[in-house]
């Protein structure tokens, strides 16, 4: 018995400090964020007037906020099927054929470590109505009908700024599943190649069922970052034009820090936080079931 306390304690001392600044970072702003989401607090007064669930009644009502949920759901679904589609394919090809592997996996995650704001800049020279690459090629190809203000066209500005958040991610996703690969059975790949079976089938039936874990992980990630975007919006449109590109993130920080109604943003951004979870868990459940 003495042993076994001597051990506890000892488990206890090594967890406090990462429980203590899980405690301070985490759960302590989290609580604050439930407590502002009950009451109408400007952000600015030392008043906070207690509201209760008015807040969130006012979220039933909200005709942007809705929209803002339509713009999040075309986000989380393609921006979660593009980058994780694109680097399970990449990190196939390059576990396949290891020549210059340490090179592509370098060029493929070079966009996840350039900060957002230089991301979120060049594609906005890439979409320039007049100077930018993606018209000028349109041109020279003689594609003129298809060139257009890419983000200030509300048909087609939610999807731009989708198409430089995928690029700036598929390299995270690319790397984290090469890696797992790594523990494939390559013995049972090669018999199964002996026995007939194309690179495709080995894939399907042993490759990838070999990583569901990490592939998991990747999507489940993905999925949670999809809800909480807000960098890619800000940079590069602000939400216009008008809120054709607003997504939930966005719609709770303007709502919090330019309308100053720290109450109601803080709210949303709660409805965020529940949103992710239930949609993360989900996955890992359906996912736990199939295997």
């Amino acid at each position: 018995k003495t042993a076994r306390a001597s051990e506890l304690w000892t488990a206890a001392l090594f967890i406090a400090p990462a429980l203590f600044i899980y405690v301070l970072l985490m759960l302590v702003p989290f609580l604050n964020s439930i407590y502002f989401s009950l009451t109408d607090w400007n952000g600015a007064t030392l008043t906070k007037n207690f509201v209760g669930l008015a807040n969130y009644a006012e979220m039933l009502q909200d005709p942007q906020l809705y929209e803002s949920f339509r713009n999040n759901l075309v986000w989380i679904v393609i921006g979660t099927i593009a980058p994780v589609g694109i680097g399970l394919m990449l990190a196939l090809i390059m576990w396949s054929t290891p020549r210059f592997a340490l090179v592509f996996r370098t060029l493929f995650f070079l966009p996840y470590v350039l900060p957002i704001v230089v991301v979120g800049l060049v594609w906005n020279w890439i979409y320039h109505p007049l100077f930018g690459v993606l018209n000028t090629f349109l041109e020279s190809v003689g594609l003129d009908s298809l060139t257009r203000g890419w983000l200030a066209d509300g048909d087609t500005a939610l999807l731009a700024v989708l198409a430089a958040a995928i690029w700036g991610a598929f390299g995270f996703v690319t790397v984290l599943l090469f890696a797992g690969l790594q523990s494939v059975d390559t013995d049972m790949v090669d018999a199964a190649a002996i026995d007939g079976a194309n690179w495709l089938q080995r894939a399907r039936y042993i490759v990838i069922p070999s990583i569901a874990p990490v592939l998991t992980l990747v999507t489940s990630i993905t999925i949670i970052g999809g809800f909480a975007v807000i960098d890619f919006i800000l940079v590069m449109t602000n939400g216009g034009p008008g809120n054709r590109t607003s997504v939930l993130g966005f719609y709770a920080y303007n709502q919090a820090f330019q309308r100053n109604s720290v109450g109601y943003g803080t709210a949303v951004s709660i409805l965020i936080t529940v949103l992710s979870l239930i949609a993360a868990v989900a996955f890992v459940k359906l996912r736990e079931r199939e295997r």
